[in-house]
């Protein structure tokens, strides 16, 4: 994966690289998400085996208050939501999501308190998918 932050928080970052097509692909993100980022996390999922296992983007450098936005650029693949919590037997509600090439998916507060997803492998998908997931981070304060 790669990671990119504006200057000041580069201490963030796993590298630096700068791409020509970013800047223009946050700022039309932001337009359609009405949020400022100042970070991007980009996976590349080479084809259906890569995958992504059940989580939240709940870390604690991520301002909460916050809309996630992921693009797709790609191959389709499956994304699922489950809730984070049961029903009374038991199970969690799932949500299945097919996002194609150039889908935008939001996920506004507070979404990753009360909800998990993945992206599950697909032994089909044989092309592949980058996923370009735009957050806004808080600075990290010490204990005082």
């Amino acid at each position: 994966f790669f990671f990119q932050a504006e200057d000041g928080i580069r201490d963030h970052c796993v590298t630096g690289v700068q791409t020509c097509a970013l800047p223009i692909l946050r700022r039309r993100v932001e337009e359609a998400a009405g949020c400022e980022y100042h970070a991007v996390l980009l996976n590349l999922y080479r084809d259906g085996d890569d995958r992504m296992g059940w989580h939240a983007d709940d870390e604690p450098e991520l301002d909460p208050a916050a809309t996630i936005a992921s693009l797709s650029l790609g191959a389709t693949r499956r994304f699922q939501l489950r809730s984070r919590h049961r029903d009374q037997n038991g199970r969690r509600e799932t949500i299945d999501l097919d996002l194609a090439d150039g889908d935008l998916l939001l996920m506004d507060p507070p979404t990753q308190r009360h909800w998990q997803h993945q992206l599950p492998a697909r032994r089909r998908v044989r092309a592949p998918r980058l996923n370009l997931t735009f957050r806004r981070l808080v600075r990290l304060v010490p204990n005082l």
